[in-house]
């Protein structure tokens, strides 16, 4: 009796030893990822990516989290990108025009004309993560922002498309191009903008046809000028080698979830449409050239962006043109 009492006390007991020492095995495989927004917490972007890292983390118990450090406050915009490259955090939900300081081929993302689902078919995501791996210590993860448009918003009324005179604030997206239309241009944060505005020091931006009224600029905004130019890209990008860290499991699981994003981005089409309509409500007045020059004014955008890109990286841009064009 005695023996056999013993013989259950040590199956038990080896049954718990092999169940804890599971759980600790579980625990050690979880890893927790820390990623900050260059875009401001109560912005469109930060709002669409907060429900998928909560479903990420639901989802991921035991195997990967995400840990949501904050927005600009945490790291300032132009700043996300090199606390990335530097492994200061894991990731980062930016646009490449934030961080061509680490490189300026951050930049050439803008000029893609097709889809993310076809950029991965044709070679132009891995081509993409070769550049990323080797020049900025980064895993290019997704794009999770398309069909969003850039446009210029002033509070001066013009008839063709001549800046003459006027000081427009910019980004590294659109520098060429605004400098091409012979503006003034000038660099600031975006939460820098309205004070601008307001105090006559810019007389216009340029900026995706969405988000304007994330930061109430549309308070003091005229005219949005059509067309639109490039693709707002917002991606998420993540240090190399803590991507290369990830167990497969942990790297399967990511992508499962990445992929997932990049099928939400049919919302943009629809949000472009809410945002114009919204503009017009709040009394920003389209300013439209008519069709030659409206089409003048698009191709030179590329034709400036491109050039730009064959200036600065010949090889690279070489490559992308190829895979970006429609």
């Amino acid at each position: 009796m005695n023996a056999r009492i013993n013989r259950r006390v040590v199956a038990s007991a080896a049954l718990l030893l092999a169940a804890v020492t599971f759980a600790g095995h579980a625990a050690a495989q979880e890893t927790t990822l820390r990623l900050v927004s260059a875009f401001a917490e109560n912005g469109i972007y930060v709002q669409r990516l907060q429900p998928w890292i909560q479903k990420f983390n639901a989802e991921g118990k035991g195997v990967l989290q995400i840990n949501f450090i904050g927005g600009p406050k945490a790291i300032p915009p132009f700043e996300a990108g090199n606390a990335v490259k530097t492994g200061v955090v894991d990731i980062a939900m930016s646009t490449g025009a934030f961080y061509t300081n680490v490189m300026p081929e951050a930049d050439f993302l803008k000029l893609t004309q097709i889809p993310v689902a076809q950029q991965r078919k044709n070679g132009a995501f891995d081509a993409i993560n070769k550049v990323w791996n080797d020049k900025a210590n980064m895993q290019y993860l997704a794009r999770m922002v398309e069909n969003q448009p850039f446009h210029l918003y002033i509070n001066k009324k013009i008839d063709k498309p001549d800046l003459t005179g006027m000081k427009i604030r910019i980004t590294p997206v659109y520098r060429d191009f605004f400098q091409s239309l012979n503006a003034n241009v000038i660099t600031t944060p975006p939460g820098e903008v309205y004070t601008a505005l307001e105090r006559g020091v810019v007389d216009g931006y340029g900026w995706p046809i969405g988000g304007i009224f994330d930061l109430n600029w549309q308070e003091k905004t005229k005219f949005r000028v059509d067309p639109g130019f490039y693709d707002a890209e917002v991606s998420l990008v993540m240090n190399l080698p803590a991507y290369k860290k990830l167990t497969e499991p942990q790297r399967a699981y990511l992508q499962k979830q990445l992929l997932a994003l990049e099928a939400e981005n049919t919302f943009w089409a629809k949000y472009t449409t809410d945002e114009i309509a919204r503009q017009e409500k709040a009394g920003i007045q389209t300013i439209k050239f008519d069709a030659a020059t409206s089409k003048a004014f698009h191709d030179k955008a590329y034709d400036v962006g491109w050039a730009s890109a064959m200036k600065q990286s010949p090889e690279v841009a070489t490559r992308f043109k190829t895979l970006f064009a429609r």
